[in-house]
């Protein structure tokens, strides 16, 4: 295993209080690895015994038909009475009911309790009817950037950080293709197999879902428009267009249950003169870019919208709430507020002439506040600041621990 301190240490805070701590993120983010890590930690360092460590994994088959009071059983029978017991409970959404499980044991028992799921049905409105007050919910991305650079070190050279963002923006974050090298077509294989898997199991089957080829339609016009302003009405008419009728409510409802299982993430526009977060045309960026790279193959025109998807994944990592920025007539790429404060950021691959540089630096200099401000890009440039705006390389940012 891999360590992952961004999440382990978070989590190992709240060891022992009284949440239920709940892991949610698209499959094979490695929720199921951290859950062992922190169990290693318990044992290594708290001086936990293995008898007192519960552990289950509920999508293997073995569970496919448990009921609640199961479940209950099943757990209870294990706990000890004599000291707490620790139960670590992955892919526990698989259990209808799981949330009257979790409280009852959590109320009568003396345990800590550990969960994961793969849709945000763990965040329902079920876990705050049973838990209200008593779970933090920790969200589990992809490899980050300098995760990456971790992961690869362990078994080949890292190139400088340049070339390895290039590298990182082509095959993703998903942890499995990263534990060994792979070349570029296994590591789609990889990804193709999770996309498939999350589509069918989380989305498809779950919800009864019988016009499948229209679900992928929306999920490619999606890939497509990567960091591009869209609504529903847009891929309803794109999708009349090929002559495949759809309505408008159907196609939110699919984007919904993307968002649901963690695929896609909506960012909403925030109107910088109104001060109101706008309920339309937003931005979708996908839970990592090599799952448009799996489905739609990779090109060089589409590595842009990828460096944009990056940085906001990067950001979400960091705790920041993320909202497109909507000026008079044009956009700020980001706005991103955590803890009262707040980042203006322009992500740009390359900068070929002054009228780019005008409108990417222009837009930040018409925001007259004293947040910071960043122009991320890519090529060659000189460093320093424009008028209190900094310019990084997008490597630099995403590794960087300022802000």
């Amino acid at each position: 295993m891999i360590y992952r301190p961004l999440y382990v240490e978070r989590i190992m805070k709240y060891v022992d209080t009284p949440f239920v701590k709940i892991l949610t993120g698209i499959r094979r983010s490695g929720k199921s690895t951290i859950l062992k890590m922190i169990m290693k930690k318990l044992q290594e360092e708290r001086g936990v015994s293995a008898e007192r460590i519960i552990s289950y994994r509920f999508d293997s088959m073995e569970y496919e038909d448990m009921t609640a009071k199961q479940m209950f059983e099943m757990l209870k029978s294990r706990i000890t009475l004599e000291n707490k017991s620790y139960l670590f409970l992955d892919e526990v959404q698989e259990i209808p009911e799981w949330e009257k499980v979790v409280n009852s044991l959590f109320s009568d028992y003396n345990v800590d309790i550990y969960v994961t799921g793969s849709n945000s049905r763990m965040m329902s409105s079920e876990i705050s009817t049973y838990l209200t007050g008593r779970y933090v919910s920790f969200r589990i991305y992809t490899l980050s950037f300098e995760e990456y650079l971790s992961f690869k070190s362990q078994y080949g050279a890292i190139e400088d950080t340049k070339t390895e963002l290039v590298n990182y923006v082509k095959l993703g974050g998903f942890p499995a293709t990263h534990l060994q090298e792979h070349s570029q077509d296994e590591v789609y294989t990889i990804v193709r197999d999770i996309y498939n898997s999350t589509v069918f199991s989380d989305i498809v089957k779950r919800n009864q879902i019988r016009k499948v080829d229209q679900l992928e339609r929306v999920v490619k016009y999606a890939l497509n428009n990567l960091g591009n302003t869209f609504s529903a009405k847009s891929i309803s008419d794109y999708l009349k267009a090929e002559n495949r009728k759809i309505d408008n409510e159907t196609v939110y409802d699919y984007l919904e249950k993307l968002e649901k299982a963690y695929l896609i993430h909506r960012c909403s526009r925030y109107d910088l003169q109104g001060k109101e977060i706008l309920k339309t045309q937003e931005k979708f960026y996908l839970g990592d870019v090599s799952l448009k790279y799996s489905i739609l193959g990779y090109s060089e025109g589409s590595i842009a919208s990828s460096f944009e998807n990056i940085v906001y994944l990067e950001l979400c990592r960091r705790g920041y709430s993320v909202y497109v920025g909507k000026l008079a007539d044009s956009e700020i790429d980001f706005i991103a507020e955590k803890h009262g404060g707040r980042l203006y950021i322009q992500v740009t691959q390359e900068i070929r002439s002054d009228k780019t540089e005008q409108r990417e630096y222009g837009r930040l200099l018409s925001i007259k506040d004293n947040y910071p401000k960043y122009v991320l890009r890519t090529d060659q440039f000189a460093s320093g600041n424009v008028d209190g705006i900094k310019t990084m390389h997008i490597a630099d940012f995403l590794l960087s621990k300022e802000y």
